[in-house]
């Protein structure tokens, strides 16, 4: 790992000389500088690369029409398979246009990809060898590092990007690079103010770490009505809305994680039945992404397949994940035999640095009150459905 990292820096100090003397068709002309590093942060130990380096070099690339095609078609799919607007380094090399979750095989045909483009950079600005420029990309495609786009879906297809980095510290602001065209048609770029506000108008690409991908979203489910009176009653959510935002925008939009612990389908009618049942926890992810603040998302997610009048009180936990080491709620499900509640212990786990967002218990006469049911949990809106 040392080595990788040493070679990584061996070629963000070329990449630093080749940003600010070369003249080819990668140079950014006069205007393009960069303030001081140290002041606003950017460093990414995880990955072993610079965050404010890379954006400088993604900067100098003559980006045009098609790239921006090309992450915002990984950007728009990530969406679709329940992520945020995100497109990953491992794929941007070895797939590209493919979004998080998706197959390879669906990488895009695109003339001249992003990953060419940065081979090109590193051969022509930085003298890098074949195998060095190599071992650069499968660095990169290894690390856990993304290009970000906020409110993609509202790009115009005509503005190039501003290109920024996750500043770290939870800042609201940064400086970024916008990419655009003079009169003669060559590739300038002009260091800038970025906030949210100005990527709410503007495309702009924060290069920053990716918090998701190993996580799989809530499955979409179509509720339809196939069960009988007399079969087995599920619990779902149905929707979910979010009342502020808990990340910096660099951040990207939050991931949410809903955690139920019960004991599903329980029928038991003596204490020795009981022992038969362990409780066990629902898991999944609910990705909100900057735009939906205050809008109520449907989600049709089930929590329970098999809910009885048995139940008492479900285990319910909602976390903001912000990583860390992983750690656990202990905590009880209650079921009634007899007239008799009992308890089972549960251990749902969460990361140590999570936010957390509501945790308690539901008592199961909550979810029978009416057909469709709601409340508020800490900084969320939550509805469900028992059918």
């Amino acid at each position: 790992m040392k080595n990788n990292y040493l070679f990584i820096g061996l070629i963000a100090a070329c990449l630093m000389a080749a940003v600010f003397t070369s003249c080819s068709e990668y140079s950014s002309g006069p205007s393009y500088y960069a303030p001081n590093d140290s002041a606003v942060g950017g460093g990414s130990e995880s990955s072993g690369f610079e965050l404010s380096s890379l954006a400088r070099m993604f900067a100098s690339l003559p980006i045009g029409l098609e790239q921006m095609e090309e992450v915002k078609d990984a950007a728009s799919s990530s969406i679709c398979n329940g992520y945020d607007e995100e497109y990953t380094m491992k794929q941007l090399v070895e797939a590209p246009g493919c979004g998080v979750g998706d197959s390879p095989t669906k990488a895009g045909s695109y003339a001249r990809p992003l990953r060419d483009m940065l081979a090109e950079y590193l051969a022509v600005e930085t003298k890098a060898g074949a195998r060095d420029v190599e071992e650069y990309l499968n660095a990169l495609s290894g690390s856990d590092l993304q290009i970000y786009w906020p409110f993609s879906e509202d790009w115009d297809g005509e503005q190039l990007p501003i290109i920024t980095f996750d500043p770290g510290y939870g800042s609201e602001y940064n400086y970024g690079y916008k990419i655009g065209l003079d009169a003669g048609g060559f590739h300038v770029v002009d260091s800038v103010y970025v906030d949210e506000s100005v990527a709410r108008e503007h495309p702009v690409w924060v290069i920053n770490s990716n918090d998701d991908a190993g996580y799989t979203p809530l499955d979409m489910y179509k509720l339809e009505n196939t069960q009988t009176k007399s079969g087995p009653r599920m619990l779902y959510l149905r929707s979910f809305k979010m009342l502020r935002q808990y990340d910096s925008w660099f951040r990207g939009g939050s991931e949410f994680f809903v955690k139920c612990g019960a004991v599903n389908g329980f029928h038991a009618t003596t204490e020795a039945e009981m022992r038969l049942y362990y409780p066990s926890v629902t898991d999944f992810m609910v990705v909100v992404k900057r735009k939906q603040l205050g809008e109520e998302i449907p989600y049709n997610g089930i929590i329970m397949t098999d809910f009885t009048n048995q139940l008492e009180n479900l285990a319910f936990l909602i976390t903001e994940d912000d990583g860390g080491t992983q750690t656990s709620w202990k905590c009880s499900a209650t079921v009634k035999v007899k007239s008799k509640s009992y308890g089972f212990e549960c251990d749902i786990p969460y990361n140590e640095k999570d936010d957390i967002v509501w945790r308690g218990q539901l008592s199961a006469t909550f979810f029978q009150e009416a057909d469709y049911v709601s409340g508020r949990f800490g900084d969320v809106l939550i509805s469900f459905v028992l059918e």
